[in-house]
Parts: C-alpha cells; structure tokens; sequence
C-alpha cells in the first residue's frame, strides 16, 4: 500500500474514532463516509435501511458480483483511553472497531477503482446498527439484494489477541445467534416492614435468576454451547418499600437453531412456573439477531486463498465465538464468508467493548489487502452451481 494512502486511511479512521454514534444515529459517519466516497469518485447511494450506504465498482466484460460489507455503529461506552483521537461523544465510543472496519471497506474501494485487473461489479456496503442487531435486516428490507445485485458476500471483523494482520478462517460457525431477552415480573408493592400484605417480585426474581442458570447446565446437551447471562436487573426505588415489579434483561447465545428454540421454550416454562409459584404476572420477549454466522465452504476456501494470495498469514484452528453479528441475516440470504484479521496482542483492557480499546491502524493494509484479493478471485471464479 502507498504510504501516503495508509497516513490517509489513518487520519479518516482517527476521526471516526473520535466521533463516534451509536446504532441508527450513524448520520455524522454516514456523511463523512459520502464525502470520502465523493473524493475518490466512486458512485454510491444513502440512506439504504436507515443511514446505509452502497457504493457500485462495475467493469465491464463480466456479469459477475460481489458485496464486501463494513459496520459503521459505536457503543454506548465510555472511552476512558488517553488518546489523542480520542471519543468526543459522552458515552459513545468505537469500542469494538467498526471504525477501522469502515475505513478498512473504504480503502478497498479506493485500491479497487485504481486496479484495472478486474472485471465485473463490486458493492461496498456501509451497514449501520450492527451493534443492536437490526441494520442488516433494515437494509435487506430496503432491497439492499434486488437494487444491488451481489452473488456473494463477504466482511472481517478485527480480532485483538490474534497476530495482528493474520487472517482467521473457519470452516463453519464463525459466530453465534445472539439477542437480549426481557422478563418483567409484576407483583403487589407495599410497606417493605408488611412483607405478607405484598407479592415480592424481587423474591421471585433471584428463584428466577437461579432457574434460568439451569436451563444451560441441565436441559442442554454438554456437546451444545449456549450462553444465557443476565446482564440487568432493575427494581425498586427505596429501601423500606417493596416494589411493584423488577426487570431482568439479558442475552441468549447459541450456534444451531434447534438448540436455540429448545431453550427459549424452556425459559418460558421457567417464567410460567415462577410466576404461578410466587403470584407473579409476567411479560417478557426473547429477541433475535438472526441465526449464527456459519461460512459456506466454497467462499470459507476462497477466503483462504484470497489470504494467500495477499501474502497473509492464515490460521484455520481457532473455535468460534459467542459472540454474533447480524451480518448472518445476509449469510441467509448468499452465500459467503465472515474472517478475522488479527489485532495484534491484547493487553486485559485490549479486548473488544472495552473502554480501553482501539483499533490497530497497522492491520488497514491486511485488511484491505484480504477484501481486494477476495474481491477480485471471486468475480474471477466461476460461477456458483
């Protein structure tokens, strides 16, 4: 990459680190990533399922197609780095490095519309509200497929830990299906001196929470990993009070949907069972960010040699996490591939959604090296039968 490129692609990333938003609120990043799109004259349309963007790199002499997708959404972190670029946005930071992933995206494009030696369409896709699980969706249902004609998709997302520049494949289950669920229970409130004139629904929350730990340890196959956590618990305003209802809130990880469907009906007959034992009234909602993020073997292999072939190194014996991304709803929809390139070491405050975290801006060359290579093998490559 030409360093002069690289300070640039550096100075857009710091920027964006430094101006964080949060899901569907990304119309500050949405516009710098228009007006860098501009610079290098790449066509692009907004405002695809919120604040989505897709530029079109088209060539002629080939009707293949590709999409290469980045995340552009911050967390509701404090950063608590001493950066210079550091959040300027209270309680919003690019904790989890969709920054370098935008610019990652960005710098492809700019290589791409320099490279003659490719024929066929690339789509660059700037997706908002990863994070909350919803812009992927939003997108596919603004005809993201339809009005942008992808054969394939791909996307990266960095990994701290892993040797910075180093490209993970796996051959499966990259990461999991994820998504919060919400259980409020609804008591009698009274005196907290008069317990027996009330119906406690802190009592019937902590047998709630104990019960629930259950489901994972007793009613799911050892061989099965699933992940049930709770990550909230809010009630009561007063000490000498108890109160009308407490909130549990928490998230759900699994990789095969079977399993996933199996748990969410035993919490309900947990909830059921709580509230019939304790006088509750209860409402709750288990959401979905869609299924895990499973490669298809024909892009995991490309994926490979698009490494190869840009002269990263590769690990293939990594497990895959419980984390997700809702990049899985396009992995429904084409077939395709999710890698991680390493972020180098990560020191215990190094880790992602942490508020010491920064991207590493020495990957950016990997990372725009993997894109173009798999860009360009997989409208190189034959058609998919």
């Amino acid at each position: 990459m030409q360093p002069e490129l690289l300070a640039r692609l550096t100075e857009w990333r710091r920027h964006l680190h430094a101006h964080p938003e949060l899901s569907e609120r990304e119309h500050g990043t949405a516009a710098f990533v228009q007006a860098r799109l501009t610079e290098l004259g790449i066509p692009f349309e907004s405002d695809i399922g919120g604040s989505g963007i897709v530029a079109t790199l088209a060539r002629p002499g080939s009707n293949r197609s590709i999409g290469l997708r980045a995340d552009m959404d911050a967390l509701p972190i404090a950063e608590a780095s001493e950066l210079p670029y550091a959040s300027q946005t209270p309680g919003a930071m690019h904790a989890c490095g969709h920054d370098g992933h935008t610019v990652a995206l960005l710098g492809a494009a700019a290589t791409l519309a320099r490279d003659d030696d490719w024929k066929g369409t690339a789509q660059f896709i700037f997706q908002p509200a990863e994070e909350n699980g919803v812009g992927a969706k939003a997108m596919i249902a603004d005809g993201l497929l339809e009005r942008f004609p992808m054969e394939r998709v791909f996307t990266f997302h960095n990994w701290p830990g892993l040797e910075a520049g180093t490209v993970a494949v796996h051959d499966s289950a990259v990461m999991a299906a994820g998504g919060r669920w919400f259980i409020t229970l609804h008591g009698l409130a009274g005196h907290a001196a008069t317990p027996h004139l009330t119906r406690d629904p802190i009592v019937a929350a902590g047998h709630l929470i104990v019960a629930l730990q259950t489901i994972v340890s007793r009613n799911v196959d050892p061989a099965d990993a699933v992940v049930l956590s709770i990550g909230q618990i809010q009630g009561g305003v007063v000490s000498n009070q108890i109160p009308g209802s407490v909130t549990l809130v928490g998230t759900l990880r699994s990789y095969r949907q079977e399993v996933r469907e199996a748990v969410i009906k035993r919490m309900e007959s947990v909830i059921a069972g709580i509230c019939e034992a304790y006088g509750m009234r209860s409402e709750h909602e288990i959401l979905s960010t869609g299924r895990a993020a499973i490669n298809s073997p024909a892009e995991r292999d490309l994926s490979v040699e698009a490494a190869l072939a840009a002269g990263l190194a590769v690990r293939r014996d990594l497990r895959p996490s419980t984390t997700g991304d809702d990049f899985s709803f396009l992995l429904q929809q084409r077939p395709g591939a999710y890698v991680w390139i390493g972020n180098g070491p990560a020191a215990p405050d190094g880790e992602l959604h942490n508020a010491r975290y920064d991207f590493n801006d020495a990957i950016l060359p990997a990372a725009i090296g993997w894109m173009t290579s798999v860009a360009k093998l997989a409208l190189a490559d034959r058609p998919q039968g």
